[in-house]
């Protein structure tokens, strides 16, 4: 993509207060279909557009996911940037897949955590787990988020949406025990290396990188043993699964996840071992005279 036209997209994303990480995803698209036809993005046609989706399915396989960031991306260029409408973009966006989340047994998730050596990681997820994060969410924490005299956590979240969850009295002190071996003055997790924990104290510091908590947790779940296609987001799920069997409203599920529509939330009551228990013993209490 040319840089002036690179420019502009990016500034229109600005103005409408789009976050970083999606001005780089929608960014990389147009950059990816204007390198798939070797001209500028400006130039294609609408015949070639259309093709471009069918590539990226039929040849590229690319999961749903991937698809709807590179739709989302072309179609803002196309409509923000270039101000042109292109009627393909009104009936490519891949089906959505109904799939329920992997979620992880109470037991299950502390054999994981039990198997994570390093500190940093360790605590790190435990808070992801302990209060619903995001990994984005969890890995950016710095010390002013938290609220010990209200025993809360003030999360920057998706969007910038921000929330407060309750932050458990045993988080607290892993976070305060893991803070005093680095000392950091911003990060709860700082990077290690340069500005991170060998020198605790630079304002500057990065913090963890999401790639290497990621890793930690794939190697953990790979020596509990536990065969699940888990990931780092599975904790979040198995967060609100945990706290819905033990009868906390789902309205206020709703709030601590921060999503926007208690529908998003209710995807959890599939999921609830003790749900499908009551519902299995009404069923057959119902059918017992068949």
């Amino acid at each position: 993509m040319a840089t002036e036209l690179r420019r502009r997209m990016i500034e229109d994303m600005q103005l409408r207060s789009l976050s970083e990480r999606t001005q780089e995803s929608y960014a990389r698209s147009v950059s990816q279909l204007a390198k798939h036809y070797h001209k500028s993005p400006d130039k294609i046609t609408e015949e070639e557009l259309r093709q471009y989706f069918l590539f990226l399915k039929n040849d590229k396989k690319y999961a749903r996911a991937t698809c709807t960031i590179a739709l989302c991306g072309i179609k803002f260029f196309f409509d923000h940037t270039i101000k042109r409408e292109w009627p393909t973009l009104s009936f490519v966006r891949p089906k959505k897949e109904k799939r329920l989340p992997v979620v992880l047994s109470v037991e299950e998730v502390r054999r994981i955590l039990g198997h994570i050596e390093l500190p940093r990681y360790r605590v790190c997820l435990t808070t992801i787990y302990s209060c619903g994060l995001r990994l984005q969410e969890g890995t950016t924490l710095q010390i002013s988020h938290i609220d010990s005299a209200r025993m809360l956590l003030h999360v920057h979240g998706k969007g910038a949406k921000d929330r407060y969850v309750p932050l458990p009295q045993r988080t607290l002190t892993l976070l305060r025990e893991f803070w005093k071996t680095h000392r950091n003055a911003v990060w709860l997790f700082p990077a290690t290396g340069r500005g991170g924990l060998r020198r605790p104290t630079e304002k500057s510091s990065t913090s963890v990188p999401k790639s290497t908590v990621q890793i930690a947790f794939k190697d953990a779940l790979k020596k509990a043993g536990i065969h699940k296609k888990a990931s780092v987001h599975t904790l979040r799920h198995s967060y609100a699964t945990h706290l819905l069997e033990q009868g906390i409203n789902l309205r206020l599920i709703q709030e601590y996840l921060g999503h926007n529509t208690p529908t998003t939330t209710a995807i959890y009551t599939h999921l609830t071992q003790k749900s499908q228990e009551i519902a299995a013993q009404t069923i057959n209490k119902l059918m017992a005279d068949l």
